[in-house]
């Protein structure tokens, strides 16, 4: 039975090594047909990174002829099973462009942005890729829209859009905690919030935005020097206006008329005296 056991491994190990010393030599001696041949053998065993290989040293002899189509897909498919989404959602993209009226054209649209999609980071990273991802998805729904996918492709929008709201409202939020130490911050959230509302109309962050937008403006009009704090109470106030016109029955109802009560007050002070 041991003698048995050592036999088939060594026989196993013999037909690895033959496989790839097989492998070796078509990459590297073998006429294109044997290489166009083995790269599809090894596709179809989901052998993707040598099929690359392969696909790679094929590609410039099948450029213009009918096979490079085919190729072409499985080059992006092979990308994104290992996983190397960048590359996957470059390959989608560019076989949707470059072959309009291919029957693969609509599921390459779709897996580039989903591909684009899974190669972005968390939110609170550079968000590159989530805005490629979400202008990928935007053209697959206008150029689709009686795509089997378009449910899941608007789901897949609505969550990328979720985490650049929230990388927005997140950099906005970080310039109202560090102004206490800089002042020059409290401009800088106004701004931002501004900027967030703008750009992400019905935003889930919006009844959060307005009112740290309310906050920083509170803080800084009377943080100010005396001849600017009028001015900047009344932009305040109006504020907390836009807050209550929004949201009339705000989450933040309690603190936000603790905020217009202060801005009252100072603007009675500063019109008396």
């Amino acid at each position: 039975m041991f003698k048995l056991k050592n036999l088939l491994y060594i026989a196993t190990i013999g037909l690895v090594f033959s496989s790839c010393s097989h492998y070796q030599k078509v990459l590297n001696k073998g006429t294109v047909e044997e290489q166009y041949k083995m790269a599809e053998e090894l596709y179809n065993a989901k052998k993707y990174s040598k099929a690359l290989d392969l696909f790679v040293k094929v590609t410039p002899t099948y450029r213009s002829k009918p096979q490079m189509e085919r190729i072409e897909f499985m080059i992006a498919q092979s990308n994104f099973n290992i996983k190397d989404y960048d590359l996957a959602g470059y390959y989608f993209e560019r076989f949707a462009e470059g072959y309009p009226k291919s029957s693969k054209r609509e599921e390459a649209a779709f897996l580039s942005a989903y591909s684009y999609m899974l190669a972005a980071p968390r939110y609170n990273l550079d968000q590159t890729e989530t805005r490629r991802a979400l202008n990928s998805f935007q053209s697959f729904i206008d150029a689709f829209p009686n795509s089997n996918r378009l449910d899941e492709a608007n789901k897949y929008y609505k969550e990328l859009r979720y985490k650049l709201e929230k990388k927005a409202f997140e950099i906005a939020k970080g310039y109202y905690t560090t102004a206490p130490s800089d002042p020059g911050n409290y401009k800088a959230a106004i701004i931002a919030f501004d900027n967030l509302l703008t750009e992400y109309l019905g935003s889930e962050f919006k009844e959060d935005a307005l009112f740290y937008r309310l906050k920083a403006a509170h803080d800084l009009a009377l943080k100010s020097v005396q001849r600017k704090k009028l001015d900047r109470i009344k932009e305040a106030i109006l504020a907390y206006d836009k807050l209550k016109r929004n949201f009339p029955e705000t989450k933040y109802l309690e603190e936000s008329a603790k905020l217009l009560a202060d801005l009252q007050k100072e603007q009675q002070t500063l019109e008396k005296s």
